[in-house]
């Protein structure tokens, strides 16, 4: 038994997971160049919130500072801290700012908190009395109706010649809602209130534009762009062709492939009925992973108005799911392809260079930034580097 084992010692996991992830970091980094270049005389930053979305922040985090970036954001102070080493004399931004208990945190990591509150400027003032000057960051609502402080409440503070001197924002910043449809007059009404807004904070770096609002132009950059999902290789803009490169490929393991008759069904609720006779190929992976089940064939309510689901990629071809998705399996109909194209074992890609992220979400009712930062809960990853 013993020298059973042994025989598997020097295997690599990633040749054998159910799922695996490959992150292309070339791409991911080329995609961070074409954003700075896009951003003009603006320096571009690099969003890398919800684990880089979904590619692991120490790497993408790593590849992307190592590749000039020199302003990051994350969500929370724990994503700072991991983020830290990788990217040593950088300014990490925390866009959930500072609470009680964080702040020692934000200063031995050397993190700068997003003040998006009254609360938390009331906090934060109380925590400079104690321990003297420290950056922070102020986001301000512009119409988004989200994080911010208000428009009212921005120029306040920008007139209160009480506020301490400790008091030193190196930023200030806000949010389009509607910067992924560049015919939305929503999107020059915010930029109308941020201007009167960097205006009053005269010197200090000012950031509007993430991924979408870098492609309006250069009224919406400022000083500093915010690229996210763009970096990537999701779609920032409706109805626009996607320019940037696919950075992150999904593979599940085909666990089985199986014969089915004409007018027997496939899976949960008989929810695909066979009109011919069929091959079906059974892959490790599902809901559980962040494969929706809304893409499903048939039996989710999406295919009543959305009458494609999702789509593999095996063999050269792309080919349908199968029914309904379930916890941990995904069936895809492989009936048209060539005799033991497929076989178990085989992987087939649920997303990457031949079925577009975007496409995935479109058949899930939802949007590409969803999909990467679901995908993936139980997988095996890899990085991809030019030279190799």
């Amino acid at each position: 038994m013993t020298d059973f084992v042994d025989s598997f010692e020097d295997q690599d996991p990633f040749d054998s997971a159910g799922l695996r992830l490959t992150v292309d970091l070339t791409a991911l980094t080329e995609n961070w160049k074409d954003m700075a270049r896009r951003s003009g005389k603006a320096r571009a930053a690099a969003v890398v919130k919800a684990d880089a979305y979904g590619t692991g922040i120490e790497d993408a985090g790593e590849a992307l500072f190592m590749a000039g970036a020199r302003d990051f954001f994350v969500a929370t102070v724990d994503e700072g801290v991991t983020l830290r080493p990788y990217a040593p004399d950088a300014r990490i931004f925390v866009l959930s700012g500072v609470w009680p208990g964080t702040e020692r945190r934000l200063f031995e990591n050397d993190l700068v908190p997003v003040i998006s509150s009254e609360e938390q400027l009331a906090f934060w003032m109380a925590v400079l009395a104690d321990y003297g000057d420290y950056p922070c960051a102020l986001n301000v609502d512009t119409g988004f109706n989200r994080l911010g402080l208000s428009m009212h409440e921005a120029m306040a503070l920008a007139d209160d010649v009480s506020r301490p001197a400790s008091f030193a924002p190196v930023l200030v910043m806000s949010h389009l809602a509607c910067s992924d449809d560049h015919s939305s007059d929503m999107n020059r009404q915010q930029l109308e209130s941020f201007r009167q807004v960097s205006a009053a904070y005269e010197g200090i770096d000012s950031s509007l534009a993430a991924s979408g609002g870098i492609f309006l132009g250069s009224d919406y950059h400022f000083d500093l762009t915010r690229p996210g999902i763009a970096l990537y290789g999701g779609e920032a803009i409706n109805g626009m062709a996607n320019p940037m490169r696919p950075v992150v490929t999904a593979e599940a393991r085909v666990i089985q492939v199986r014969s089915a008759k004409a007018g027997e069904s496939v899976g949960y609720g008989r929810a695909l009925q066979l009109n011919r006779d069929s091959k079906l190929a059974v892959v490790s992976a599902g809901y559980a992973d962040g494969y929706l089940r809304s893409q499903s064939s048939g039996g989710v309510p999406l295919r009543q108005t959305v009458p494609q689901g999702g789509l593999g990629f095996v063999a050269g071809r792309k080919v349908p799911v199968a029914g309904r998705i379930t916890m941990d399996l995904t069936i895809f109909d492989v009936s048209d392809l060539p005799e033991n194209a497929v076989r178990a074992g085989d992987y087939v890609e649920l997303f990457g260079k031949n079925v577009l992220v975007d496409d995935v979400a479109r058949s899930a009712g939802t949007i590409g930034y969803e999909i990467l930062t679901s995908i993936g809960l139980r997988h095996e990853r890899r990085y991809l580097f030019e030279d190799e």
